[in-house]
């Protein structure tokens, strides 16, 4: 089967990767030269583990292909992915603007008899119908079409796994043509089959990220109990975790939830629920909780730091990618900025991007241990397993006050404690 992928993020090129390793011949369009140039020679622009084997690997078999071209990609494929961002506006709704202008420029370049478009990108409800609109508005005569919603389900870093070993395949469309050629596309990848409506599949994707984001913010909530009253939030989330109605996947008490998708398809969701007069009390809470979340972590540095040379740990939102975008290290940084303190950072992956919106404000290390070096305390802000690894006995000698300030909750308190170190973490006694 010959398919397009239009854009190359994280959905994009995983999907491309992926899709191409199968045996299919695949084309990605993108719209900067630079961008694409890198591609073709094996630079995946991201780091996510196993992509950068998979691109190699399928551009040298000829599998691969980057263009900035819609011709001749378009009139080869069977089926065309559309994976181009949907921001959150100033209100909180999508921005749809990227999906619309890549469907009318689709159409036009449609082959002579039938092609599925299918959106990936993350989109409310009734866009997809918007999308057959256009399609159907510039497309030839000639041309048969097909609209499908097939919404991923991908974890930045571990996109490669949750692809392959999904736990469901969404596919969402009213032509039957088009649910049989995308179930052929999918039969090498794993997981239960959801055939529905255009309109639940879009539902599903962010029903699924707001539920997500609710059971993180709702473990916050539970460590502002803890820390108030003397309880162990981990304890408190072990137990309930352990029923199987609940489970304990994303009960994480911490920073709370970033990323490029939560974040905005909480607010997405909640502008959609406004337009359409339904009460959104729920999932403005589930918001600011998470923003709570961060400001209690700032506030206990300001309580028990006193002196100003900060060393971080953890820059991307979280481990195993170097995505930044709505990283609670922004918000983190930015309030020590605002109090004069020095942050010195390290991550294995996310400097490069983190420079980017932090130039000279923020001095950057080459290692953890660099980056405590004389420091009055140590923030973590992502779960990088380096961090779990570190020696902390030299950790605690490099510092000028062995003071830890956890928001990820990696260490124990008790063995902390037998280190030497003052540590605070999130819903845990100190003991």
């Amino acid at each position: 089967m010959t398919i397009t992928v239009v854009g190359h993020g994280y959905v994009g090129l995983v999907t491309a990767c992926v899709f191409a390793d199968f045996g299919n011949t695949v084309w990605v369009i993108g719209h900067t030269p630079e961008k694409i140039e890198r591609l073709k020679k094996g630079d995946p622009l991201i780091y996510e583990p196993g992509v950068s084997e998979l691109l190699e690997k399928n551009i040298k078999a000829g599998r691969l292909k980057f263009t900035l071209s819609y011709s001749p990609a378009i009139e080869q494929s069977d089926i065309v992915f559309i994976t181009v961002g949907t921001p959150p506006k100033n209100q909180g709704e999508a921005d749809l603007s990227a999906v619309f202008t890549v469907a009318k420029s689709i159409a036009k370049y449609l082959k002579s008899g039938f092609t599925v478009v299918s959106c990936k990108s993350t989109v409310p409800v009734g866009t997809n119908n918007k999308v057959k609109e256009l399609l159907m508005k510039y497309k030839s005569k000639h041309a048969t079409v097909a609209v499908a919603s097939c919404p991923e389900f991908l974890r930045e870093g571990t996109a490669i796994h949750d692809t392959l070993q999904a736990d469901r395949v969404v596919i969402g469309s009213d032509s039957k043509h088009a649910i049989q050629l995308l179930l052929e596309l999918h039969e090498p990848i794993n997981g239960k089959r959801i055939i529905t409506d255009l309109s639940s599949a879009e539902l599903i994707k962010y029903t699924s990220n707001a539920m997500l984001a609710t059971k993180v913010s709702f473990a916050n909530l539970i460590s502002f109990y803890c820390e108030k009253t003397g309880a162990d939030v981990e304890t408190v989330l072990d137990a309930v975790g352990l029923d199987k109605r609940i489970g304990r996947m994303f009960l994480y008490p911490g920073l709370g939830y970033g990323g490029s998708c939560l974040p905005k398809d909480v607010k997405a969701l909640i502008s959609t629920g406004l337009s359409l007069g339904i009460d959104t009390e729920l999932l403005d809470a589930v918001e600011k909780i998470n923003l709570q979340s961060r400001d209690n972590f700032v506030q206990k540095i300001f309580r028990y730091c006193k002196g100003n040379r900060i060393g971080i740990w953890g820059l991307s939102f979280k481990p195993d990618t170097d995505d930044i975008r709505f990283a609670p290290s922004i918000e983190v940084i930015k309030a020590l900025l605002s109090k004069n303190y020095k942050p010195i950072a390290y991550d294995p992956e996310a400097m490069p991007n983190m420079r980017l919106v932090f130039a000279t404000q923020v001095q950057y290390a080459d290692n953890p241990y660099e980056a405590v070096k004389d420091a009055d305390a140590l923030c973590i802000l992502a779960e990088w397993n380096e961090f779990k690894q570190v020696d902390l006995r030299r950790i605690r000698k490099l510092m000028k006050r062995p003071l830890v300030i956890d928001g990820r909750n990696i260490y124990e308190p008790s063995e902390m404690k037998e280190l030497g170190f003052e540590y605070h973490s999130t819903g845990r006694k100190f003991t």
